[in-house]
């Protein structure tokens, strides 16, 4: 496999599929945020905590997208949080985002100031999601266990990022490309169960 040039993955989905086996990737959906030379770093988008993010982010609470729960971005610095928001329309960036893909955003250097008071923050956005930690490979890592299998590389729609059924995204992504990876959507979570 020829390596894959710099930012080829950015904003794009990866989807783990049914082989890969670290648990903390099982059917997971990750947004790929930043990918090149050094490696690559995104965030799950389809695994909710019982955490309600005003819980951790007092005053963000109401301007949360549903479910309106803090989400585990991934693996790593679990304790850092990580805002992902869209912006509407063909509005230009607010100050302080990166476009990341269409609508979705990230904040400057990877975050929205979670500091700044919500509303001076909000009223650009259409969306927000608080992500404790992310997912992140060094250099050619991600490369690898894609040659390996161990995930189905993917087209985001921003809606992805933002989706009010998180527990569902894994398959409705699947579903929605058609042919053999539709199939892939109906495995079972515990092939002993088949």
């Amino acid at each position: 496999m020829s390596p894959l040039p710099p930012a080829a993955l950015t904003g794009r989905l990866l989807l783990a599929t049914p082989s890969l086996s670290d648990p903390n990737f099982h059917r997971a959906v990750v947004l790929v945020l930043n990918h090149d030379d050094d490696g690559a770093l995104g965030v799950v988008v389809n695994r909710p905590l019982d955490v309600d993010v005003d819980v951790v982010l007092p005053g963000w609470q109401p301007f949360a997208t549903a479910p309106g729960k803090l989400f585990q971005g991934g693996p790593v610095a679990l304790d850092s949080a990580l805002g992902l928001v869209a912006v509407p329309g063909d509005r230009p960036d607010p100050l302080g985002v990166r476009r990341v893909f269409g609508s979705v955003g990230l904040g400057s250097v990877g975050l929205v100031d979670l500091d700044t008071p919500p509303e001076a923050v909000v009223a650009e956005l259409s969306g927000l999601r608080i992500f404790a930690g992310y997912a992140g490979w060094g250099a050619a890592q991600l490369e690898a266990e894609i040659a390996d299998g161990a995930w189905f590389v993917l087209p985001a729609e921003a809606r992805d990022a933002f989706s009010d059924s998180p527990a569902e995204l894994w398959s409705d992504v699947l579903r929605r490309q058609g042919g053999d990876l539709a199939l892939v959507a109906s495995f079972p979570a515990d092939v002993a169960m088949n």
